[in-house]
């Protein structure tokens, strides 16, 4: 099964639209995990209508209609791997250990928020992955989003994605 994950895509505050190359993955995934921050319920009635199957959140940036449509925290299993989904985890100091503490019966948890790449396992095993934003790159030197594969209840093949902007 391929994943695609995403998170703080702001649009259309910080993009008009998402890059082409991310449509692309997209279309190539069976599964688009969305980390919150939409911004405008329109990117969500285009990627329900595109991808395979999506599994979000809600961000802080998103309003009411959002809010309505979307959990704040959405909980699945894919291939046998518990995925948990939310925006917000707090600072980075102590993350993977307080996550652990917070989300003790999943084995990957995908967040947004800070628009920072994250990709690292709590003692218990706790996977964190943040895929930063395909849009908005704040601080860091790119915009970015991951893709993995997931399989027999394994995670592999967790590869972080740098986006060049559309011409």
């Amino acid at each position: 099964m391929r994943l695609l994950l995403i998170a703080d895509t702001h649009v259309p505050k910080r993009a008009r639209d998402l890059p082409a190359a991310l449509w692309d993955a997209v279309a190539a995934a069976d599964v688009v995990i969305h980390a919150g921050d939409w911004v405008e319920p329109a990117l969500l009635d285009e990627l329900e209508a595109r991808s395979a199957r999506l599994v979000a959140c809600w961000g802080n940036n998103d309003g009411d209609e959002l809010r309505r449509r979307l959990p704040e925290r959405a909980d699945v299993v894919l291939g046998g791997v518990r995925f948990t989904v939310t925006h917000e985890t707090g600072g980075s100091a102590g993350r993977d250990e307080r996550m652990a503490k917070a989300y003790p019966d999943t084995d990957v948890l995908v967040f947004g928020h800070s628009h920072i790449p994250w990709d690292t396992r709590a003692k218990n095993g706790l996977r964190l992955l943040n895929p930063g934003s395909p849009t908005d790159r704040r601080r860091q030197p790119h915009c970015t989003y991951m893709t993995a594969t997931v399989a027999d209840g394994v995670l592999r093949d967790v590869q972080l994605h740098e986006v060049q902007r559309d011409a």
